[in-house]
Order: C-alpha cells, then sequence, then structure tokens
C-alpha cells in the first residue's frame, strides 16, 4: 500500500498554482462583473482587440488553453455580439474569431475595471514580486508538457 506523505500537498505545484489562480481569477472576476465580464472573456477579447481576427487555434495557442475549451468561452461573447466566429475564407476547417465593435467598447469599459484590481493586487503583492511572478508563471509555458491534443 502506498501512502502520501505528510508534506504532499504543501509540495504540489499544481495545487498551489490552482489555488492561487481561483483566487485572483475570482477577485479579477468580481472586479469585471459590473460590465459583464469574466477574466477569461476579458482576456479573449484583449487579444482579439490587440492582434485582430485569427484562428481559434491560434488564440487558443496565445492564451494557453485547448481549443474545445476555448470555443465554448466564445459562444456567450457570439451571443451577446462581442466577438464573430466564421468559417475561414481559406479553410473551410478553421474558424475565425474576431472582436466587434460592441466588444471594443465593452474592452474599453472593462479595462478601467482591469487596471484598478490590476493596481490592487500589485500594492497588495508588490509590484516587483508581481513582475517576478508574471516572468516565473511565463516560463512556465516553456517547461515542455504537451497538455492538450495535438
Amino acid at each position: 500500500m502506498t501512502t502520501t506523505p505528510p508534506n504532499f500537498a504543501e509540495r504540489c505545484n499544481n495545487l498551489a498554482l490552482r489555488k492561487a489562480a481561483r483566487y485572483l481569477g475570482a477577485t479579477y472576476d468580481k472586479a469585471l462583473a459590473p460590465v459583464g465580464l469574466r477574466a477569461t472573456q476579458f482576456s479573449i477579447l484583449q487579444k482579439l482587440s490587440a492582434h485582430g481576427e485569427m484562428t481559434i487555434t491560434a488564440l487558443a495557442d496565445m492564451i494557453a488553453m485547448d481549443r474545445t475549451t476555448l470555443a465554448s468561452n466564445l459562444k456567450p461573447l457570439a451571443r451577446e455580439g462581442l466577438v464573430t466566429v466564421e468559417p475561414s475564407p481559406t479553410d473551410r476547417r478553421a474558424r475565425i474569431a474576431a472582436i466587434t465593435p460592441e466588444g471594443r467598447t465593452r474592452m474599453s469599459q472593462a479595462v478601467l475595471l482591469w487596471k484598478d484590481v490590476q493596481a490592487q493586487f500589485e500594492q497588495a503583492f508588490g509590484p516587483e514580486d508581481a513582475a517576478r511572478l508574471r516572468t516565473s508563471l511565463a516560463v512556465v509555458l516553456d517547461t515542455g508538457f504537451t497538455p492538450w491534443a495535438e
């Protein structure tokens, strides 16, 4: 019979990351609620706003999300008229996501709320520590794992 070491939970990178992600994610969700967006939706709109239309595959890669989950997250944004998702004119198997003018308006409203909660986090956590955290988390994405089917 195998037993779990007593300090297993304290040493689990996945648990620590998920706890912090849930905590911080809920904080950003609460901050963005007045404009009817969740943090993940804000991230999608931000990427589409900054980079223009792109395939769902490219957008999923950009925000480190599997395509199926991204497609599920795009549906409410499309229902609200904030994004469009259309077949690619050059490859009918690919779908192209784009932000709409309504999406840009909602994004500009959300940015003000995001800036406020971002500043609150940086003040509480420390701006240098927050920058180091973002750098460390970016490096995690280069560890060589392949979490989604290819």
